[in-house]
Parts: C-alpha cells; structure tokens; sequence
C-alpha cells in the first residue's frame, strides 16, 4: 500500500526588486516624518514661556532621534482650544498630514489638541485614515492603539468638562470681581485713560483733551458727524489710531459713563463657553453700576445734559448739522419755527446772508415774519448778556434755589427704587413658574391664566420704570443745565463790548425773532431778557 501522504518541497521563490526601488523603500520604513504641535490660550508672560519651552523641546527631541526625520513645528500663540476653527497653525498641520507630509505628530496633552470632543474625533479619524499617527506625551497615548480611540473620546470630554469648569471660574472671578466694584478697560483702544499702578483706570491728559472738546463741540450744538470731521480735518487720531472718525465712535465716547468716573460693568456675557459668543446683557446676567470708581475727565453734570440732548435732539428732529453757531438757535416769534441761514441775490454784488424762518421757504407760507442778519442776532446777545450780568448776584442765588426745590431728586429717586424691587419680584415669579412648568405636570389652561396676570403686571411695571428714568433723566439734565449755567454766569465780572461765541454757547440757549427791531433771548438757566435792538 502506497503511501498517501506526499512530501512537499516548499522553496522560496526572492521577490524580484530594483535596487533603487528597494533602497527608497526601505528608507520611507525607517525614517519617519514627524511633526509636533504645540499651543498656549493666553498671552500671559507665564504661558508666553509655556509656549517657548514646547517649541524648544519637541524641535530638539525629535531631531535626536536618528529614524525620525523633522517635518516641523506647527504652533498657535494666543489661541482658544475650544474650537479648531480659529487655529491656523493647527489647520495647516492637519492639511499637510492629510496631503501626505508627515507620519507622526507629537503633542504634549489632549488638551493642547482641542478641548472639544467633536473637534478632537472629526480630526483624530481623518488622520487615522491615512494612516497617521497622534502621540499624546502626557497620557502616553497613541490614535493608532486598539483601544486608542476609546480612551481618547474618555479623555476628550474630560478635557471639554474641564474646559467648562475653567470658563464658569473665570465668569465667576469676573462676576466677583464687578461686586467688588473692580473696573478694567481695553486701555489699547480707550481714548483718555491708562491702567494706573492701582490698577484702576488713570487720565491720560493729552487725550483727555480730545474727550472734553468732544464733549464742548455737542453741547455747542454740533453733531457727532460733525464732530467726526472736525477732528479728522484736524488730524487728530481716534482711539484705534485711525485718522479718520465716525460718528459711532463719537457718539459711543458722548454716551460711555466711565468719562464721568462711573463704570457699568458686564454690559455684555459669554454666552456658550464652546464658541465663545459674546452677547449685549439685556438683562439676562446682573449688571453693576460703579460710582466715583476712578478720576473723571468729564463733570457728571456735563455728562447728564449731553445723555438728555443725545435723545431730546434726536427726538425733536431739529437738530441741524451745521457747524456755525447759530444754527437751530433762531426761532420765529410768529410761527415757532426754526431759522435757516441763506443766500439772496447770489452771484450779484448785492449777494449778502440772512437768518429766514423755514416755514417761508415754500410760496404758500402764511408766515409774514422778518429775516435778520447775524450781526442782528449777535447785538441782540450782547445786550441781553450785560443787562444779566448787572444783576448775576440775585440771579444765581435766585435759579440755585430754584433747582434745589423744583428739580428734587429724591421723591423721583425713591419711586424707581419700589418699582424696581417689584419689578424684580415679577421677574421671579415669572421665571419659576415658568421652569415649573418645564419641569412638572402643570393645568395648561390655569398656567396660562396666572402667566397671563404676572405678564400684565410685568408690562404694567415695565412702562411704570422707564417712564420715571425718563422723569430722572430729564430732572437730572434740567438741574445740571441750571448749574452749569450759574458756574458760567458767576465766572463774569465784564461786560461785553463784542461778541464772544463761547460765552454763547456757554450761556444761551436760543433767540426767538419778534421784530425787526426785537428778539429775545432765552438763556439755559431759564431766565429771558428783552433786547431792542434801536437803542443803544
């Protein structure tokens, strides 16, 4: 019997190999590419260090090692690592491993990659795809291990957690810090004020002068646009060193209370720690309103009188662009409107100016009242000014008390004090019975009807408070006006034989036209003198 089993002769057949082909080959095994990555999210000098040090070491380290070969460093200074997005030196890596440049990256943490889990896996995949490979020094972890992507999805959301929890102690420090009434300022871009060695807010006195002829220029009369060109013709540079201004930023500066040495902190919040979304605080986080927290380059009482011309100017609609000083400042006696300044018998040589009241300006107009010419408006101001200053002692003592008892501040005051704590009260109410609602099985129809009764109060109390801020506002503005008024008034001791256009915008407010030979002009503390103007 034959034996079934046959003996095999197994011999090996050698792979048949260029030379050159097998000397690249085997270089590309033993030499890999390899890159490392590296990132700091501040740009404090402890981090700034942090980030020096990554550079230095994973540079060195990887070109002591003879089977590597260094692609590069790749490194991004200052950047969040919540999002990939924003993180160029990332990106770039990430397209040069996916395009087939590097074999290897090196990174110190899974927190130096990306704190956000979805960010992390996207990238770590499509690498892994190409066979590329993340070493993680600090958890001694590789994206090529089996187990590899488990651990690192594990790690990636304890890094997002722990992303979380530093934003919610920052917001938390920041929100302690306002209680404690500590003000901070983006000194880099806040025109008239440095960081002081109190770390507090400290005038810079060459731009504190801008800020007060801002300032000036408004209550002059003329208006944020104009305002804006006066000092780009001027040269003057805004605060982000532009030579050119915007209104905006002329209006935001007339507007801004830290110029009178107060502070509204938290007038804006991070609204999701993962974005980073900054949002206005319309009232969805506390805000706190800081008094004297720093030296104020403007008075309050100047800064009150231009917060109710901000809004009564823009209100009224009379508010006029041009830059001479009577603009808006001559009203009709007859009709009440405005005058407008212009030309009569242009291009001839009897071509001259003249103040008209706009209502004569179509051909319908019953308005029989007369022009007047500057000079006019001038004499009539000299006059009226010297028949005040013979009698400035009684005047000023006269409008102070006035002020005191007509614009009392206090009855307005403790009002807004009650209807704000009601309604606040309303707004907790509304606020639990709202989250109540979510949270338990709730009588839709009996939810409604009380929604609806705290709803109204709501609107009640909403209405009910803005309409005293408004009351304080305006008091607070009329009472500023009267004392600056009187400070300007007492500050004279000549009469005047010329006009002078800052004791004009300092004291008057306007001049209603009644004749040819009569106007009157209505001084801001409320007093009003009679000029005739045919008599010397």
């Amino acid at each position: 019997m034959q034996n079934s089993q046959r003996q095999f002769d197994v011999s090996v057949i050698p792979q048949t190999l260029n030379l050159q082909s097998f000397h690249v080959a085997n270089e590309s095994v033993m030499k890999r590419r390899v890159a490392a990555y590296a990132r700091v999210s501040t740009d404090d000098e402890e981090q700034l260090t942090s980030y020096k040090a990554q550079i230095s070491y994973y540079t060195e380290y990887i070109l002591s090692k003879p089977e590597w070969e260094f692609v590069g460093m790749y490194a991004d200074e200052g950047i969040t690592g919540t999002s990939t997005k924003h993180r160029k030196e990332f990106n770039r890596m990430v397209a040069d491993a996916l395009d087939g440049k590097i074999d290897m990256i090196l990174i110190k943490s899974i927190s130096r990659f990306a704190r956000n889990t979805v960010d992390s896996l996207v990238t770590i995949r499509k690498l892994k795809e190409k066979g590329v490979e993340i070493y993680f020094e600090k958890e001694n972890l590789s994206t090529l291990d089996s187990n590899g992507e488990f651990i690192i999805t594990l790690l990636s959301s304890v890094a997002q957690e722990e992303s979380r929890a530093i934003s919610e102690n920052v917001t938390w420090g920041k929100r302690k810090s306002f209680q404690d009434g500590n003000v901070s300022l983006a000194y880099k871009n806040f025109l008239g004020y440095e960081k002081g060695s109190n770390g507090r807010p400290k005038i810079v006195e060459e731009e504190a002068v801008v800020i007060r002829l801002i300032y000036k220029l408004f209550l002059q009369g003329m208006a944020p646009k104009g305002i804006a060109k006066h000092l780009t013709d001027n040269e003057i540079l805004s605060p982000c060193g532009n030579s050119k201004w915007s209104a905006k930023v002329i209006t935001s500066i007339l507007s801004n209370e830290k110029y009178k040495g107060d502070a509204i902190l938290q007038k804006t919040f991070t609204v999701d720690f993962m974005n980073k979304k900054i949002k206005k605080n319309q009232g969805e986080v506390p805000q706190y309103y800081v008094k004297n927290s720093h030296e104020a380059i403007i008075t309050p009482e100047v800064f009150d009188v231009v917060q109710y011309e901000l809004r009564t100017r823009q209100d009224d609609g009379k508010h006029n662009f041009s830059n001479h000083h009577f603009a808006s400042k001559i009203r009709c006696g007859i009709c009440g409107e405005t005058y407008g300044l212009r030309i009569l018998h242009a291009g001839t040589k009897k071509e001259h100016r003249v103040w008209k009241c706009k209502s004569r300006y179509t051909r319908d107009a019953e308005c029989v009242s007369q022009n007047v010419i500057s000079e006019m408006v001038e004499h009539a101001f000299i006059k009226a000014f010297n028949q005040l200053v013979d009698s400035k002692d009684d005047i000023i003592e006269t409008l102070q008390a006035f002020a005191e008892t007509e614009f009392n501040l206090r009855p307005v005051e403790d009002e807004l004090t009650l209807v704000d704590g009601e309604f606040s009260m309303v707004i907790g109410v509304l606020r639990a019975y709202i989250d109540e609602n979510a949270q338990t099985v709730m009588d839709q129809t009996e939810y409604q009807r009380k929604f609806e009764v705290y709803g109204k109060k709501f609107e009640e109390l909403k209405t009910k408070k803005a309409a005293l801020e408004e009351k304080l506002a305006m008091q607070r503005a009329q009472k500023a006006k009267i004392m600056l008024f009187t400070t300007a008034l007492s500050e004279q001791t000549d009469i005047l034989t010329e006009f002078n256009c800052d004791m004009w915008y300092s004291l008057a407010d306007y001049v209603r036209v009644i004749d040819s030979n009569k106007i009157e002009v209505h001084f801001k503390g409320g007093n009003t003198v009679v000029a005739q103007l045919n008599t010397a």
